[in-house]
């Protein structure tokens, strides 16, 4: 899978005249976090780059040591030369920068609104993420006890998402983004249906890999039998 049509492969050498070029991300295809990223170009119809940071490889990058020093890691997205890092500090960027140019927002206009999307976005970063991990990486009582845990935090999701279509209400937005790529750990019904609107969408279908092909990378990083 890795980097999708729309998004054309930046390749060879990366100097600065060719970055500041051209709107890129660096990321792994299979990063959830990083799909945030390119879901929501994809939204605001932005073109952009993809450079594969390929994190089955231990050692990053020298384009994402130079552009990420402080913690190594991707998402980075590179606009105009500058990295921006961190797939919701990314996110808010995008929708800064991009937003008013299509007359679509990412975060809703209202401040109260958007201090709660954030915060239920670092729920799902902080919370729903390690839960999950631990419970794909461990074992017997453990892992029915991280089972537990995740699936009483998708519950206090699905109270947030309501009767509403999405996340963000009628329109697909910031929150929307931050969870799709974590569709797979929800089988509610109001969560199975909110994923069924989600994929429906063309800068979804982009981006989400094959669910099969996610599984048998899992099995691999987390030795799931």
């Amino acid at each position: 899978m890795h980097p999708t049509p729309a998004a054309a492969a930046v390749t060879g050498e990366h100097d600065d005249d060719e970055l500041a070029a051209c709107v890129v991300v660096v990321d792994f295809w299979a990063n959830r976090f990083g799909m945030r990223a390119r879901i929501a170009l994809h939204v605001l119809q932005v073109g952009f780059g993809f450079v594969e940071e390929d994190l089955r490889i231990r050692e990053r990058s020298d384009l994402v040591l130079r552009m990420n020093p402080v913690h190594r890691s991707v998402p980075i997205l590179i606009h105009r030369g500058r990295p921006i890092c961190g797939s919701i500090n990314i996110l808010q960027y995008i929708d800064e920068v991009w937003a008013k140019r299509v007359g679509t927002r990412l975060l809703p206009p209202d401040p109260l609104k958007r201090a709660s999307a954030r915060f239920w976005a670092d729920f799902v970063d902080h919370e729903v993420f390690s839960t999950q991990t631990r419970f794909l990486k461990s074992k017997g009582e453990e892992k029915e006890m991280a089972k537990a845990e995740l699936l009483d935090q998708l519950r206090r999701l699905e109270g947030v998402l309501g009767d509403r279509s999405f996340f963000s209400g009628d329109e697909f937005g910031f929150l929307d983004i931050v969870l799709i790529p974590f569709s797979s750990m929800f089988h509610g019904y109001k969560q199975h249906m909110w994923v069924k609107r989600c994929k429906e969408r063309e800068s979804v279908r982009q981006v989400l890999p094959d669910e099969g092909e996610m599984y048998e990378l899992h099995k691999k990083w987390y030795g799931i039998e």
